[in-house]
């Protein structure tokens, strides 16, 4: 099974490069480091629902989308 960081990770890369922003520019949006949104997309970073909820406002997409 996989984890759900790894998913989410998966989720957020996939979504952000489909939407043509760059790590930075979702950083920017979060009020957060580059490299901090660089942990997530490794599934390195566990985020908390507010910040998945904040992601998925930022992405325009559900946060259902950012975790299955």
């Amino acid at each position: 099974m996989v984890e759900i960081s790894t998913k989410l990770g998966q989720n957020l890369k996939r979504i952000r490069a489909a939407k043509k922003l760059s790590q930075g520019a979702i950083a920017r949006k979060l009020d957060v480091h580059r490299s901090y949104i660089s942990g997530l997309e490794r599934g390195r970073r566990n985020p908390t629902l507010a910040t998945i909820q904040k992601l998925a406002v930022a992405l325009g997409v559900s946060a259902d989308e950012l975790i299955k």
